[in-house]
C-alpha cells in the first residue's frame, strides 16, 4: 500500500494472514432484493454461537453504506441490546490519521548504496499532509520518490478490514443457532434494457430483454438468491427518474399476467444463484420473444396555434404490444428500448433508442427511434376569429373516446369571448411507398377548457382532454393536406 510514492505496512506479524483468507467471506445464506431506484433488502442467515448471557457479536462483510437504522436482528432466545456499524476501514490514509501522537519506524533506502537506514519518529499531523517529529528535527513525509516505508507496530483497535456490523445481545442459553440480519442499502441497483430487432417487411419484431445489475455497495454479496422488484415505492430514498426523453405513450394495458407480484409491484427473480461482485455490471435474459406483431408507423405532436415557417421531420416509430396475443405477453420494467434493423447484406444495424416506463401488460407502444429523413409535417394558422356565444353553443363539445366508445365529454364553460382558429397540416412523403403519419394536435385543454370541433377535412379522435388524433395517409412522393377548424374559449 502506499500514499504517493511513499509505502505503508505494518508489522510483519499482522500482515502474515495469507491472500486466500483476506479474501473469505463471513456471510452466509444471502438474498437480495433489488429495487428501483438504488436501493436493496439484504437477508443474510449465519450460523453464530452464542454464549449464555451478554456477548458481543460481530457480522463483517455487510454492505459498506448500510442504513444502519433499518438493521433487523432475529435469533431465537436472544434480545439484541445495542448495535453499532464500523465503517472506518483500513487504508493507507486512515492508519497515518489513527497513528497521530504515536511512534512508527520509518525506513528510507539509499538508492545509490542501498543501505537501509531505520528511524523512530513521532505523528504529529496527519492534515494535508504528515508532520513527523525524528529525534531533535521536525520533518514532513515527502514524496520524492526516494523508496520509503512507514512501519505500524500495530493495527488500531477501531479500524476495520471490512465493513462490520456489531450487536450487543443477551441470550437466555449457550450455543450455536442461526441468526438473521435484515437491513437495507443503497449502492444496489437495477435496470432493464431491451434489444428490439424490427423486419418491416414482415411486419414482425424480435424482442430481448435483460435485467442489468450494478453493485457500488462496497461490499460482494456471494452466492446470492436475487430478486428484482420493478415498480416505484413511495420512498424518499428512492424516484423515478423524471424528465428523461421517452417513447410517445400509447393505449394503456388491460391484461393480468401470471408474473408473480408484491403488492403493486411485479417480480423478476433470477433462476439461479449469483456471486454479485463489488464494482460489476451482471446482466441476466428475463425476455426472449420471436416475431411479435409490430408496425412502422411515423408520428408528429404539433402545439396548439403552432405556425411554422419551414417543415419539420416527422419522428419514426415503431409500434407494438406486450399483450398475449400476438405481442410480447410480459409486463414490462420501464428502460431503454434499443431498435435495429437488417441492411441490404442482413447485418442488423442500429437505428435509434428510447425509453419506456414501467408498462402493463396489453400495452401498445409506439417507439420512436428518430427524426425521419424524407417524411415531414409543416403546420400553419390559416384564420383565426372571435366569434359569438351563440354560435359557439351551436358547436358539438369535444368528447374523449378509448377503444371507440365516449368515456367523457368536456363539460361547457362560461366565457366571454370565444374564438374560431382553422389550422392547415401539410405532410409530404419523398420515399416510394405510402405511409401513414400519426398526427396530434396538442394544447386544446388548456386547463380543462372547453374545445369543440367545427370541421375537420380527416376525421379525428380526441385521444384526451389536451390532444387530437389524425391518421394521416401520405401517398408515395406526395403530401396529404389536413384543414381543421377550432371553436376554443382561448
Amino acid at each position: 500500500m502506499r500514499i504517493g510514492h511513499i509505502f505503508i505496512a505494518t508489522a510483519a506479524t499482522l500482515l502474515a494472514a495469507p491472500a486466500s483468507a483476506q479474501d473469505d467471506s463471513a456471510q452466509g445464506d444471502v438474498s437480495l432484493t433489488i429495487y428501483n431506484g438504488n436501493v436493496a433488502l439484504v437477508t443474510d442467515v449465519r450460523q453464530l454461537s452464542f454464549p449464555a448471557g451478554r456477548s458481543r457479536q460481530e457480522f463483517p462483510d455487510v454492505s459498506a453504506q448500510i442504513r444502519a437504522e433499518t438493521v433487523s436482528f432475529a435469533a431465537p432466545g436472544t434480545a439484541i441490546v445495542e448495535q453499532n456499524f464500523d465503517y472506518d476501514l483500513l487504508t493507507p490514509r486512515k492508519l497515518i490519521e489513527k497513528a497521530v501522537g504515536q511512534d512508527i519506524t520509518i525506513v528510507r533506502i539509499n538508492p545509490a548504496t542501498g543501505a537501509e537506514v531505520r528511524e523512530r519518529a513521532r505523528v504529529l499531523s496527519a492534515n494535508q499532509g504528515v508532520v513527523l517529529r525524528i529525534g531533535n528535527r521536525i520533518e514532513v513525509l515527502r514524496d520524492d520518490r526516494l523508496p520509503t516505508r512507514v512501519i505500524f507496530d500495530r493495527v488500531p483497535p477501531n479500524l476495520r478490514a471490512r465493513p462490520t456490523l456489531s450487536v450487543t445481545v443477551e441470550s437466555d442459553r449457550s450455543g450455536s443457532r442461526p441468526t438473521q440480519i435484515r437491513y437495507l442499502t443503497p449502492g444496489l441497483g437495477w435496470n432493464a434494457d431491451y434489444v428490439a430487432l424490427f423486419d418491416e417487411r414482415a411486419n414482425a419484431i424480435d424482442v430481448q430483454g435483460w435485467i442489468t445489475l450494478t453493485n457500488n455497495t462496497g461490499t460482494t454479496f456471494h452466492n446470492a438468491n436475487v430478486l428484482m422488484v420493478a415498480g416505484d415505492m413511495n420512498n424518499r430514498e428512492t424516484s423515478m427518474r423524471r424528465g428523461t426523453p421517452r417513447s410517445n405513450p400509447g393505449r394503456p394495458g388491460t391484461e393480468a399476467g401470471d408474473r408473480e407480484r408484491l403488492g403493486d409491484f411485479y417480480l423478476y427473480p433470477l433462476a439461479n444463484r449469483t456471486t454479485v461482485a463489488n464494482a460489476q455490471t451482471k446482466q441476466v435474459s428475463f425476455l426472449d420473444v420471436q416475431g411479435a406483431d409490430a408496425e412502422k408507423r411515423y408520428e408528429y405532436t404539433v402545439r396548439w396555434r403552432m405556425n411554422m415557417d419551414e417543415p419539420e421531420s416527422a419522428f419514426s416509430v415503431i409500434k407494438f404490444d406486450n399483450g398475449s396475443g400476438g405481442g410480447l405477453g410480459d409486463q414490462l420494467p420501464a428502460g431503454t428500448v434499443r431498435v435495429y434493423m437488417r441492411d441490404a447484406q442482413g447485418q442488423p444495424q442500429f437505428i435509434g433508442a428510447s425509453q419506456i416506463d414501467h408498462t402493463p401488460m396489453g400495452s401498445e407502444l409506439a417507439i420512436r427511434t428518430g427524426e425521419a429523413f424524407d417524411v415531414q409535417v409543416q403546420s400553419n394558422v390559416l384564420s383565426r376569429e372571435v366569434i359569438s356565444s351563440d354560435e359557439w353553443r351551436r358547436y358539438a363539445r369535444a368528447r374523449v373516446q378509448e377503444n371507440g366508445q365516449t368515456v367523457r365529454t368536456i363539460e361547457y364553460q362560461e366565457n366571454v369571448r370565444f374564438w374560431k382558429t382553422t389550422m392547415r397540416y401539410t405532410l409530404t412523403n419523398a420515399t416510394d411507398e405510402a405511409v401513414t403519419v400519426d398526427l396530434l394536435q396538442a394544447g386544446l385543454d388548456n386547463w380543462w377548457a372547453d374545445t369543440r370541433i367545427v370541421s375537420e377535412s380527416l376525421p379525428g379522435t380526441q385521444r384526451n382532454a389536451d390532444q387530437r388524433l389524425y391518421e394521416v395517409p401520405v401517398p408515395a412522393e406526395g403530401e396529404t393536406v389536413v384543414t381543421v377548424t377550432y371553436a376554443t374559449p382561448f
